[in-house]
């Protein structure tokens, strides 16, 4: 179990993240056209995983934004912005903002995801959406790097993330 906060209350999420060298585990979630991925649909590929609780609040909408814009440099490399809101929400979100270099996911049918990444959050006024966290994996699906927002309100450390994939 991880400790965060939401503006300065201690939440916990189910887990703690994949740690690096670790396989991400094995996940199927939702597109917006209601399909659904998995592990398999991106092999080859460096993974971004851009997790967060609602494409609806500022701080989850700027993350998305802003991986947005740093994926069109990455090579080989897809950021996968991953919610538990559903697929027309984040359709609604990238179709008005116009973001197309990300792959934006639901986990609104799939609880496992939340439970087997660590990030679902057991209590306090989010629980059962996902906590803030980036999670990168290489193109044989280890994990090179993990963060866990300690703060919800807070945006990831884009620098040391990106710096991964240089």
């Amino acid at each position: 179990m991880s400790t965060i906060a939401l503006n300065g209350q201690k939440t916990n999420t189910v887990g703690m993240l994949p740690s690096r060298g670790a396989r991400i585990p094995s996940f199927m979630l939702t597109k917006m056209d209601l399909s659904n991925v998995g592990n398999n649909d991106f092999s080859g590929k460096r993974l971004v995983f851009n997790i967060f609780p609602s494409i609806d609040t500022p701080v989850c909408a700027a993350s998305v934004r802003r991986f947005n814009e740093a994926a069109s440099s990455l090579e080989n490399t897809l950021v996968l912005c991953v919610s538990r809101d559903l697929p027309f929400a984040l359709s609604r979100f990238c179709g008005a903002e116009g973001l197309n270099n990300v792959i934006a996911l639901s986990a609104f049918r799939n609880d496992s995801f939340g439970k087997d990444f660590g990030v679902t959050i057991l209590d306090g006024p989010l629980a059962g959406l996902l906590s803030r966290a980036v999670i990168i994996s290489d193109t044989s699906g280890k994990v090179i790097y993990a963060e866990q927002v300690p703060e919800i309100t807070q945006e990831p450390d884009y620098k040391a993330a990106l710096s991964i994939l240089q």
